[in-house]
């Protein structure tokens, strides 16, 4: 194994860049949540055929659309990155997204301008999915080039708390919008506030990107790396494209049940009020967030497979009892208990997919070979998973998504098991 990491900077410059690296990740994400968080309130707008399930149904489409270019936003932006710089690459990704998201905004309704209507939805979320796809390996491979060895796992837990906090950000603007407008408002323009302010957000999230260092370990391979074939080299680590791709598969379902179908499945198959499932979602939603330091720091302690074993196992036994007690479940209070049990295995994963994904990588291919990876399994499986639930309840047949979900789950775990630690064996050592 080569070790081919510069020693980081100063920890001032360490803090800086960490700090600006994970709030352009906040906004990206505030950005791409917004979509699925207010379906609810526009998807008549642009599908205004059928009944409710039949119009989220079309929403859903979508939103996988969006996931299904990923891929494509991983290759393009992350050679970019390996090749240009990892902040270079930032810098693209959030482009796209503001962007994407004020088109969203912008877009008039299929009353005013017909089928052009979703055809221009589409195209918009063509663009922020491009624009995610990139942004997740290289922004990844940034914060975990520029934080220190000792206390890699807690500082780059703080990327995926960031992804977070941009969907608590969407949660809380829909419950302020809420409580702020009447349902005619926001089925007419009030859906419409989010995507503006995350072109605004954008807007300031490429200024801050501005001010962030590029990470000393491309610099390390700068000179070289253009004379490097991406895919050549990528087929010399199938394995490790292998295990990214197969532990994201049940993590991404997952995380899109739990942070971003919840909402929706609390009304539509719970019977909650959109109101009552905000407030369950949102609330979960922050302990989940809370948890991913102390996860992050229990893996620089005792390694990251541990906590890959523990997620996918524990996930694999509660995912059908958890879900059958939420969809069943009357109580506000109730749900919540049983979506924050769902969430604690969740966390583990979560809490350094990013890491670990970057550590099986070398430098010259980190941002490309664990992107596309990452955004393969995405688009396959976490793009779906709200399509398939919406048409396995139309079709009665809702609790096969709750086995689909715990078989993905079980399969990561034998992959889980197989597989090294990637904190002893990591390829981002430090001279």
């Amino acid at each position: 194994m080569l070790n081919r990491t510069v020693s980081t900077s100063s920890p001032f410059k360490m803090g800086l860049s960490i700090v600006g690296g994970s709030l352009g990740n906040l906004v990206e994400w505030y950005d791409w949540y917004a979509y699925s968080s207010f379906a609810l309130y526009f998807s008549k707008a642009f599908f205004p055929q059928g009944d409710r399930t039949a119009q989220l149904l079309s929403a859903a489409a979508v939103f996988a659309l969006g996931f299904l270019v990923r891929p494509i936003g991983s290759w393009l932006m992350g050679v970019y990155a390996d090749r240009i710089g990892r902040r270079a690459g930032m810098q693209l990704s959030m482009l796209f997204m503001g962007i994407g998201s004020l088109a969203v905004g912008l877009i008039p309704g299929y009353a005013s301008i017909g089928v052009m209507a979703p055809a221009l939805l589409v195209t918009a979320r063509l663009v922020q999915g491009l624009s995610v796809g990139g942004q997740y390996g290289i922004s990844s491979t940034y914060l975990s080039e520029v934080s220190s060895k000792k206390w890699r796992g807690f500082l780059t837990s703080f990327l995926f708390v960031t992804q977070l906090i941009g969907l608590f950000f969407v949660m809380a603007t829909l419950l302020l919008l809420q409580q702020l407008l009447p349902k005619a408002a926001m089925l007419d323009w009030g859906w419409r506030v989010p995507f503006i302010v995350g072109a605004v957000l954008a807007a300031i999230g490429l200024v801050i990107m501005m001010a962030i260092q590029e990470t000393r370990s491309f610099e390390a391979v700068r000179a070289r790396v253009r004379q490097i074939s991406p895919w050549r080299t990528l087929m010399q680590h199938r394995r490790e494209f292998a295990i990214v791709f197969t532990l994201t598969m049940a993590g991404t379902i997952a995380f899109q049940n739990y942070a971003t179908y919840m909402p929706k499945f609390l009304v539509n198959t719970s019977g909650f009020t959109p109101d009552a499932a905000a407030r369950i979602a949102t609330g979960a939603l922050v302990v989940f967030t809370l948890l991913h330091p102390l996860a992050g720091w229990l893996s620089d302690l005792v390694g990251r497979k541990p906590l890959l074993m523990a997620h996918a196992g524990l996930a694999t036994l509660y995912t059908i009892p958890a879900m059958e007690g939420l969809a069943h479940s009357k109580s506000e209070f109730e749900a919540f208990l049983i979506l924050t049990g769902a969430m604690v295995p969740l966390s583990l994963y979560t809490s350094i997919s990013s890491l670990f994904k970057a550590e099986l990588f070398p430098t010259e291919i980190r941002a490309f070979g664990m992107g596309l990876a990452h955004a393969m399994a995405v688009a396959i499986f976490g793009g779906t998973a709200e399509v398939i639930a919406l048409y396995l309840k139309q079709k009665g047949e809702e609790p096969l998504y709750y086995w689909y979900m715990a078989a993905t789950l079980a399969i990561a775990f034998v992959t889980t098991c197989l597989m090294r630690d990637t904190k002893k064996y990591s390829r981002i050592d430090e001279a």
